[in-house]
C-alpha cells in the first residue's frame, strides 16, 4: 500500500496536526510504502518571508524526526527539491474546469478569515493532486476539513484517465473519525490560519498560558454540561486514559467538572506525552546541515519515484516528441 501525506512548515506544528495526520503516518512506516514531506511550495499561499520558510521547513524535518519518524524506512523529501510536480500541476489544470475549484470551501474559509486572495490559494487543490498522483498514492490521510481537496485530486485523475487512457490510480482518503477535526483553543478547527493552537513543541508558561486560554462556558462547576460541545473535553480525550476520561465525563454529565483543575491536568498530559519529542527536537536543531542531508537524499529518492509517471503523462499528452 502507498501512504501519502505532507504537512505545510508554516508556522509551529499543533496538536492538530499530529492527531490529523503525523500519528497515522509515522503508524505507517513499518508495513507500508510510506511518503512524507514538507510543502514548502503550499506554505507560499501565505507565507511571503524568506527566513521564516526558509527555518520553517527545517524546524518541521526536526518535528517529524523527533516524533519518530524514520527516513530509512520511507521517503522524506521537501515538495520543492521534486520540480516535476510542478510540471504536473500544470498539466493537469489544463482539465480543470473553474466551476471545481470555485466549490472547494477552503479558499472561501481562508479568504473569509481575512487571508489574501491570490491565484495559488485558489489552485491550491490542483497542486495538491499532483503531489498525490506523481507518486501514485493509494491513501491518503487526511482531516475531514481536506477531504474536499482530496476528491479533486481523484476528480482530475478519472478525467485525465478517460481522456488520455490509464494512467493514475485513484486514491482514497483515510480518515480517523475521532481525530478528524481537532478542536482549537477558541472551538474551531485547529488551524495555524486561525492562530488558536496548541504548538506541540511549547513548553513552560507560553504552553499553560495556551491551554489555559482554551475557551469554555460559564456554566457552574456543580451544574451538568454536555462534554460533546466542550472543546476542551475533546482535546483533553486525546491524551488522557480511557478510564481518566471515563471519569472526566461523568463528572460532566453529573456535575463536577471544574474547568481550571482540567486545563491543569490536560497541560501536564501534554508535557508528559511530548516530552521526549520535545528534547530530541532540540538535538535536531542543533545540527541544521544534518537535517539538509536527510532531506537532500529523501529529494533524490521521491525524484526517483516520480519520474516513470511524469514520463508516462508526457507521452500520454503529447510533450514527447
Amino acid at each position: 500500500m502507498k501512504i501519502l501525506s505532507g504537512i505545510q512548515p508554516s508556522g509551529q506544528l499543533h496538536i492538530g496536526n499530529y492527531f490529523g495526520m503525523m500519528k497515522s503516518m509515522i503508524s505507517h512506516m513499518e508495513n507500508s510504502e510510506l511518503y512524507v514531506f514538507i510543502v514548502d511550495l503550499h506554505a507560499m499561499t501565505s507565507v511571503h518571508d524568506r527566513e521564516r520558510l526558509s527555518k520553517g521547513t527545517l524546524e518541521a524535518a526536526a518535528d517529524f524526526l523527533a516524533l519518530g519518524l524514520d527516513p530509512e524506512k520511507c521517503t522524506f523529501w521537501v515538495q520543492s527539491d521534486v520540480p516535476e510536480v510542478c510540471e504536473l500541476s500544470w498539466v493537469l489544470s489544463t482539465l480543470t474546469p473553474m466551476g471545481l475549484l470555485e466549490r472547494c470551501h477552503s479558499y472561501k474559509d481562508k479568504v473569509a478569515k481575512g487571508i489574501a486572495s491570490n491565484h495559488a490559494l485558489f489552485a491550491y487543490p490542483v497542486l495538491m493532486a499532483a503531489d498525490i498522483l506523481l507518486y501514485q498514492a493509494e491513501q491518503v490521510p487526511v482531516g475531514r476539513d481536506q477531504k474536499q481537496h482530496l476528491e479533486v485530486a481523484r476528480d482530475l485523475a478519472q478525467k485525465f484517465n478517460n481522456e488520455y487512457g490509464e494512467t493514475f490510480v485513484i486514491p482514497e482518503p483515510a480518515i480517523s473519525q475521532e481525530t478528524a477535526v481537532v478542536p482549537g483553543l477558541d472551538g474551531q478547527k485547529m488551524s495555524k490560519s486561525y492562530g488558536n493552537t496548541i504548538p506541540i513543541f511549547l513548553e513552560g508558561k507560553p504552553l499553560k498560558k495556551r491551554v489555559m486560554a482554551i475557551e469554555t462556558d460559564a456554566t457552574p462547576v456543580e451544574e451538568p454540561k454536555d462534554p460533546e460541545k466542550c472543546n476542551l473535553f475533546n482535546i483533553f480525550k486525546l491524551f488522557a486514559t480511557p478510564e481518566r476520561v471515563r471519569e472526566v465525563h461523568s463528572l460532566y454529565v453529573n456535575g463536577g467538572a471544574a474547568y481550571g483543575y482540567i486545563k491543569l491536568e490536560l497541560l501536564d498530559l501534554l508535557n508528559d506525552f511530548f516530552g521526549q519529542a520535545r528534547q530530541k527536537k532540540k538535538e535536531y536543531m542543533t545540527d541544521p546541515q544534518m537535517l539538509r542531508e536527510i532531506l537532500a537524499r529523501g529529494g533524490v529518492k521521491a525524484r526517483e519515484k516520480a519520474a516513470p509517471t511524469l514520463d508516462l503523462v508526457r507521452d500520454r499528452v503529447g510533450l514527447k516528441y
